[in-house]
């Protein structure tokens, strides 16, 4: 159930499937949830401008069923993009979303 997707205006990022891989695995570690349930994302070639600017920027959606601690989260998912793409993490803005269970689907039904 959590959900990582990353938008970027970079045109591509080297070893994508890596990169998603990765970040799964943070996701995983940082909610304490099983990586089974983890989905990630990765859209390359958006167009964004960030502080009035076109130069490379990333906005990323993390979703969850409850456990996420945003204060406790942020810096480890910047800093790995940034390692990863090259995007300072002042470019790069995080959005939290806690989902009740009864909005997330998956396999036919809810998880509430």
């Amino acid at each position: 159930m959590p959900l990582i997707n990353l938008r970027t205006s970079l045109t591509s990022v080297d070893d994508d499937d890596g990169l998603l891989l990765q970040l799964s695995s943070l996701l995983a570690e940082l909610t304490g949830k099983p990586e089974a349930y983890v989905m990630t994302l990765l859209e390359t070639g958006v167009p964004m401008t960030f502080a009035g600017t076109t130069d490379p920027c990333a906005y990323v959606e993390v979703k969850s069923i409850g456990a996420l601690r945003p204060p406790a989260m942020a810096a480890a998912v910047c800093d790995l993009i940034s390692a990863r793409t090259g995007i300072p993490a002042n470019r790069i803005y995080i959005g939290f979303e806690d989902v009740p269970a009864s909005s997330w689907g998956w396999n036919g039904s809810t998880f509430g």
